[in-house]
């Protein structure tokens, strides 16, 4: 059985938190699953990967109705998001793009 596009975006944010880990000591990603949309009636799955340190947040969002895009903003954990994200083909996603994205939104001066 193949995987599922959350288990895939899953196990991408899994490897790119474990490369950050070894490689910047002052970040430390947090990686929540939210299915609390469905509750809602949304047919969506988000994922959200959060910056204590910087109160940064990365908003993914995986649409039922759109199979081959994700969907994401760079927002912030005490602000509520704008309601333009951007979105990319799902087949571009990796643990390469997601560590980047981690690297280069949650980097500050002190942990470079």
């Amino acid at each position: 059985m193949s995987k599922s596009r959350l288990e895939i975006l899953s196990d991408c944010a899994e490897q790119a938190h474990a490369r950050i880990q070894k490689d910047y000591l002052t970040i430390n990603p947090i990686v929540g699953l939210h299915k609390g949309m469905r509750d809602i009636g949304f047919p969506a799955d988000t994922m959200t990967i959060d910056c204590l340190k910087t109160q940064r947040r990365i908003i993914l969002i995986l649409h039922d109705e759109q199979p081959d895009i994700l969907s994401y903003q760079f927002a912030y954990r005490d602000k509520d998001p704008s309601d333009h994200f951007e979105a990319i083909a799902f087949e571009e996603v990796s643990t390469r793009l997601l560590y980047d994205w981690i690297a280069n939104y949650f980097s500050t001066d002190e942990n470079q």
